[in-house]
């Protein structure tokens, strides 16, 4: 990275190491999820179209959370 790309990082996030940090574990749990997602459809098939609609309404806020889903 440039000087001013430094300078730039750490206005943006006042602390560049724990910007870092906190970028990997981003990556690290989207790969782990990615594998747990990955290893369920290996034994229980593919998700549905239905599925992954719902899925992404969920994950956008869009969906209303009904009781008994295991939502948190």
């Amino acid at each position: 990275m440039s000087g001013d790309q430094v300078e730039e990082l750490r206005e943006l996030a006042d602390n560049a190491s724990g910007y870092g940090a906190e970028a990997v574990a981003r990556r690290i749990r989207h790969r782990l999820l990615g594998d747990d997602l990955r290893r369920y459809q290996e034994e229980h098939g593919s998700f549905s179209g239905e599925e992954l609609a719902e899925a992404r309404s969920r994950i956008s806020g869009t969906a209303p959370v009904s009781e008994g889903t295991g939502a948190v």
